[in-house]
């Protein structure tokens, strides 16, 4: 079982001014004419927000999307000058160089059509039998097309230092079973042009209008039933919903139906234990399998070639899967620069060869410790709280502390950079480039299962504007990317890091104590180690933040699922709380930082917070991301925590019945 929770963004990229870093928080983009006790997002990023109105391809806007725009910029500079030159073969710079020069040469991409795929829908078109339904499965996967299997390394839950193989069972075009089964009209809306997206695509492969009807009510027929079978999205952030390990002799006798041994020597790995992420979903799968037509699953894996792939296909297919995904789900008026999404993509295929460069040239050594240091100052407060609190038996603490104590801190980038040698790039052919990088990839991920576990590896990018943790690592990691300005500074006030970057540490170290990291020991294992009477404590102290989150709606009809976000909401929540106590605490011995342009040390870090923080989301994503993402929206990860704080009551002078002023306030750590 894979867990790990991310500080999402959900921010796309344009071209936009540099952002300048500063030592104070930023003035200029207060709303002054509103009060910072009504709504503080609004005060703290109004004035930024009426001067700099959302661009046409965004599906949010924020202070930390121009950030985001620079990061991608630096990685295009970069970029620009691999692929100007000839590398040497299977160098660095020849990998990213050429990898970006075949995704920048879209004429070639346009010329080639299909033809870069004909072997692999030659091998769908060629299915006689349900054996070579679930042999071309397998081949699928192979290069990254999850149709529906997918098999992946994963730390044992149970013994944290063993790696194993994870079964699951993707396969769903839209992002969420609701989207198939639910029958509100936004709901039957979005099935409705999803319908004609999957058939446009098809007719755009040759297709003709009677085929691509019948082809499209195929998959929706495939697809519906394997939603009909999967977990809600509240109920997978349990992590014993998704906890079923057994023996490879176990997973042949409980699910026959599939040529496992076949499948597991077709990729090269080892029969041992494994855990399948959800058994009802997988024998929805296999009677899918025995009662589908061949036909129709061929249909269906035509399509998952197509859907797996629109990105990287003649602009029809590019502009046709935008259409739907872009517009349709999330609203975005148009389509980023070839250059931005050829940028990002050489970051998510070949990220530690890209990144490496990256931090050689925009990461210092000042900035790791600076950051670093922070870490260890937040967690200090982690341990403090849990120490000081008066609701947990020291039986309890000890456990906390232990894990706390065994807290790895990622700061920058890896310590060993990942080995691409055996990656074949070419300037010549785009996809076959996409192939080679995805199914070094899956073997990369695969070679790890039966061997021990790696704590060296990284699941995000030195590049990337994010960061996060993982229960099962019990580790927090922070790329390079996200280190910078105005988020953090090394040569910058400590009032605006710990508020900006500080409070996103914070949140993350809290996700090993929120209500899915609570569950995981310090050694990464599922273990429950809270006595029972403490842990009903800890349900009721998140209780009052699922209630608070269940009644921000997003329009009138609409709001947060309290369940879904309760672990992010939390973490934002213990974020700020500990930021800001480590903050005061860092400035021991040194006497307070100066006011700077009338704002008090307390004020700029809770607008460090606001302006890091807040985010405007287009009506249609946030839909959206309230029905799948364990995220609140960038307005309340600013008004949500804050409100529960008599420290920010205190900086601006807040009273009782202000909106800024919850008249229950939640706290946990």
């Amino acid at each position: 079982m894979k867990w790990f929770a991310a500080a999402a963004l959900g921010c796309t990229l344009l071209p936009f001014s540099t952002v300048a870093a500063q030592q104070g928080a930023r003035v200029q983009d207060i709303d002054t004419s509103l009060s910072a006790c009504d709504d503080f997002d609004n005060y703290a990023n109004g004035q930024w927000r009426k001067q700099n109105p959302m661009p046409a391809i965004q599906t949010s806007w924020a202070l930390r999307t121009v950030t985001q725009e620079e990061t991608t910029a630096k990685l295009r500079g970069l970029l620009d000058e691999a692929s100007s030159k000839k590398q040497a073969a299977g160098s660095t710079e020849q990998l990213v160089g050429d990898f970006y020069g075949a995704c920048m040469d879209e004429a070639a991409v346009n010329a080639a059509g299909l033809k870069p795929l004909q072997a692999t829908l030659a091998r769908v078109d060629a299915i006689k039998d349900a054996r070579g339904v679930q042999t071309t499965i397998v081949d699928l996967m192979k290069v990254g097309v999850r149709a529906p299997l997918d098999i992946s390394s994963s730390q044992d839950a149970h013994a944290p230092l063993d790696t194993i193989a994870e079964i699951s069972i993707r396969g769903l075009g839209l992002p969420d079973r609701d989207y198939y089964l639910r029958n509100e009209p936004r709901y039957k809306e979005i099935r409705e042009k999803y319908t004609a997206h999957v058939e446009a695509m098809f007719k755009l492969a040759g297709y003709s209008e009677v085929q691509a009807k019948e082809a499209t009510d195929a998959v929706l027929k495939i697809e519906t039933k394997l939603a009909e079978a999967r977990l809600s999205r509240v109920e997978l952030r349990e992590p014993k919903n998704t906890d079923h390990p057994m023996q490879f002799s176990e997973l042949t006798k409980q699910y026959p139906g599939f040529d496992w041994a076949a499948t597991y020597k077709a990729l090269n790995i080892p029969q041992g234990k494994l855990n399948l992420s959800q058994p009802k979903l997988t024998t929805a799968f296999l009677t899918e399998l025995k009662q589908t037509p061949v036909g129709e699953w061929k249909a269906y894996l035509r399509w998952m070639v197509l859907h797996a792939d629109a990105a990287y296909l003649p602009t029809t297919f590019v502009d046709e899967n935008f259409r739907f995904f872009g517009t349709v789900m999330t609203g975005v008026k148009e389509q980023r620069p070839r250059w931005q999404r050829c940028s990002r993509l050489v970051d998510s295929q070949l990220g530690e060869a890209l990144g490496k460069k990256y931090v050689e040239v925009y990461f210092s050594p000042e900035a790791k410790a600076r950051a670093r240091e922070m870490a260890v100052n937040i967690a200090e407060q982690l341990k403090l709280s849990i120490t000081n609190n008066d609701w947990m038996t020291q039986a309890t603490k000890a456990k906390a502390l232990e894990k706390v104590a065994a807290l790895n801190i990622k700061v920058g980038y890896p310590d060993k950079w990942k080995d691409y040698s055996s990656v074949k790039v070419t300037r010549g052919d785009f996809l076959s480039d996409v192939m080679s990088t995805q199914s070094f990839e899956i073997r990369d991920d695969l070679g790890r299962i039966g061997k021990p576990l790696d704590r060296g590896r990284w699941d995000m990018t030195p590049p990337t504007m994010n960061a996060y943790y993982n229960p099962q690592m019990n580790e927090v990691v922070v790329p390079a990317g996200y280190l910078q300005p105005p988020g953090f500074n090394p040569k910058g006030i400590d009032a605006i890091n710990y508020g900006a970057i500080g409070v996103t540490i914070g949140h993350e170290i809290s996700h090993g104590v929120d209500d899915e990291g609570a569950q995981f020991a310090a050694d990464g294992s599922l273990t429950m180690w809270w006595t029972p009477e403490d842990f009903e404590k800890f349900k009721t102290k998140t209780a009052c933040t699922t209630q608070q989150y269940d009644n921000y709606f997003i329009e009138p009809g609409i709001h947060h699922n309290g369940k879904l976000v309760t672990g992010e909401a939390l973490g934002d929540l213990g974020g700020v709380n500990l930021a800001l106590r480590a903050y005061e605490k860092s400035r021991e011995g040194k006497g307070p930082e100066a006011t700077v342009d009338g704002l008090t040390p307390e004020q700029q870090f809770f607008l460090a917070e606001a302006q890091w923080r807040g985010a405007l989301v287009r009506p249609e994503a946030a839909r959206s991301q309230v029905q799948v993402d364990p995220h609140p929206l960038g307005k309340w990860r600013v008004l949500g925590p804050l409100s529960n704080m008599p420290e920010f009551e205190k900086a601006w002078g807040c009273k009782k019945g202000d909106p800024m002023v919850r008249a229950e306030t939640c706290k946990v750590w």
